[in-house]
């Protein structure tokens, strides 16, 4: 029998990619069904480490659980995520660099909330503005409520928020939207778009430093 998940003991580390001399580090988080070392969080942390930033991929418990027991279960509720992502920031964060946090679909939404008075702003990676398939069940609260800058990197045909769909939405001044040429919820382009799924990686690095770089200079 496998450990019943109440009684699982969580770690609060940090699987890091640290650059020589970094300028900034982002606490970063995975999204629902895959965990800390995922193809695409791997690539994504490498590009962002060769921009000078403090990776920092931090593994919510569900996903521990699910790789101590190779089982998949949902993620916990919200709320227990927003609170282990704040603990992995007061256990980890380096009070001498700009902090920033973030993560794809899940892990964004969930940094979004997280953000408190240490955080500098927030990169969110496919952000999941509804469920596949149910726009009406609309996930925006947490951009509304931000008092955070946010970046948003979204392919145009996520289909948890497509560019026709979010260009709908009343979002605040404080969230910024960059798209991804034809790109899915891993921003992978179809052939005909003339667009790979690595060059829409190496933007949005591109994008992610400029954005930290710009609100690192606004706040300091």
């Amino acid at each position: 029998m496998t450990e019943p998940f109440s009684a699982f003991a969580p770690h609060f580390q940090c699987l890091e990619n640290k650059p020589e001399a970094p300028w900034a580090q982002l606490f970063f988080a995975h999204g629902a069904g895959a965990g800390w070392d995922y193809a695409w969080m791997e690539a994504m942390s490498a590009l962002l480490e060769q921009q000078g930033i403090w990776v920092r991929r931090l593994e919510f418990p569900y996903a521990q659980w699910m790789r101590a027991n190779s089982r998949r279960r949902p993620p916990q509720p919200v709320p227990e995520l927003v609170a282990y992502y704040r603990a992995i920031i007061a256990a980890h964060r380096d009070s001498q660099l700009p902090c920033y946090i973030g993560g794809k679909s899940l892990g964004g939404r969930v940094a979004v909330m997280a953000a408190g008075d240490e955080v500098d702003g927030v990169l969110a990676f496919g952000y999941p503005f509804h469920p596949v398939k149910k726009p009406e069940t609309l996930r925006l609260a947490p951009l509304l409520n931000t008092a955070r800058p946010v970046l948003v990197v979204q392919g145009e045909r996520d289909p948890f928020g497509t560019h026709a769909e979010v260009q709908g939405y009343d979002l605040p001044p404080l969230v910024t939207m960059q798209w991804l040429t034809d790109g899915d919820h891993d921003w992978k382009p179809r052939v005909a778009s003339g667009c790979t799924q690595k060059r829409h990686w190496q933007k949005a690095a591109e994008l992610s430093a400029a954005f930290m770089r710009t609100t690192k200079a606004c706040k300091r």
